[in-house]
């Protein structure tokens, strides 16, 4: 029998442009396992280049990426945090171009932990020309999926690691998938380097989550698609808060902005966010297992219940909640009693993101795989020119 990807035939899929994105959702969970390998083999390395600077209370560590890879370090700089007791920003790479005096500290020495896809964004390279420009002591660490691109190459710099992680996560597709994921998993662990062996059931774990999204409700969330509704809000708590995030932009641009998409925290929702939720609103909402942080997100989605009435809610939860109502509970663990570490549960929670967003733009007969008709986006942003650093600026 021919093996089908997300319910497809290779034939169908490229019929309806779609191959890549759909092998690059379905094929996360064994790229998990070989990131974790590949993290935990290259240990030592890691280490040495780290500890100095993870055990500085000086050192000015900076999470930066363009689009998704932005997303990556507004999911991990809370888990960095906490598990290495050291002040992290994440500062989009379009954000240091234009401002580099706001963000970039001359007289403190400087981790820049740079997040790509393909490494040639122009943004992303012009973000550390400028911090090697404007920073005396400066340290790059370059987490990348493409080993031709142009970040990957500069690994030769002066105090600079470059971490190429295993080639199933350069996407072909236009939307980031493995990639995102991939990446948001080395840098977990990265923040965890030194308890990594620790880890093996959490990983097992992870992938047993991925696959059982995209085996037992893969369909579920295709029949879903099928509902009339042109906005999305997604909600998440704390590190959920990133994974909700990029599932915004995931289903924005595979559906070629038809759906127009929203993310908040569950408390942010409230302040006057909610105001966008109306019959033709996808809600999405990313539980945390944390049982103090999930007293105050089913406080809003009983108050949403009463109040608002969106066209269908999808609850992600990794233990079964039965005081939430919710149109489609997607439950994780199927024992309540062993439970991931919950700093790897953006990883998981993204799919759900990509596969509402691959399925909806099926359903509207757009190309996952190039889905923007008039070249809005691409695979790679273009047309932006990277300008000199004025030596009047006032920035």
């Amino acid at each position: 029998m021919e093996k089908t990807h997300l319910g497809y035939t290779k034939d169908r899929l490229t019929e309806f442009g779609a191959q890549f994105t759909a092998v690059e959702i379905e094929q996360q969970p064994e790229l998990w396992l070989k990131t974790y390998s590949q993290i935990l083999n290259s240990r030592p390395q890691i280490i040495n280049f780290m500890e100095r600077l993870i055990n500085s209370n000086n050192t000015d560590i900076i999470f930066t990426g363009a689009g998704t890879s932005a997303f990556i370090g507004n999911s991990l700089r809370g888990i960095f945090n906490k598990n290495n007791n050291n002040v992290t920003r994440a500062i989009a790479t379009t954000d240091i171009v234009t401002h580099p005096h706001y963000f970039l500290n001359r007289e403190k020495p400087t981790l820049l932990v740079s997040f790509a896809r393909s490494g040639d964004s122009p943004e992303s390279i012009a973000a550390v020309q400028l911090a090697d420009q404007l920073c005396k002591s400066l340290f790059h660490l370059i987490i990348t999926c493409n080993a031709d691109g142009k970040l990957a190459k500069s690994a030769n710099k002066k105090n600079t690691m470059v971490i190429v992680l295993p080639p199933e996560a350069n996407d072909k597709g236009l939307a980031m998938t493995s990639s995102f994921t991939s990446m948001l998993l080395a840098g977990i662990l990265i923040s965890k380097i030194k308890h990594l062996e620790a880890l093996e059931n959490d990983i097992e774990l992870l992938t047993n989550y991925g696959q059982k999204i995209i085996t037992q409700y893969a369909e579920d969330l295709r029949k879903t698609c099928e509902l009339p509704f042109n906005r999305a809000v997604f909600l998440g708590s704390g590190p959920l808060l990133g994974c909700a995030e990029e599932c915004h932009l995931k289903l924005q641009e595979l559906t070629d902005g038809y759906v127009v998409s929203k993310f908040d925290s569950f408390l942010g929702f409230r302040h006057g966010p909610k105001a966008v939720i109306n019959p033709s609103t996808l809600m999405s909402y990313f539980f945390s297992s944390d049982q103090y942080v999930y007293q105050y997100e089913r406080d809003l989605l009983l108050a949403i219940n009463e109040k608002e009435k969106s066209i269908f809610s999808i609850g992600v939860m990794e233990k079964d909640h039965e005081d939430i109502d919710v149109n489609l509970r997607i439950v994780l663990s199927a024992n309540n009693n062993e439970l991931i570490d919950p700093d790897l549960l953006p990883v998981v929670n993204t799919l759900i993101g990509q596969l509402t967003g691959f399925y909806k733009s099926l359903h509207l007969g757009l190309k996952p795989d190039n889905p923007s008709a008039r070249g809005a986006i691409t695979r790679v942003v273009q047309g932006v020119k990277i300008y000199p650093l004025m030596n009047n600026s006032r920035q």
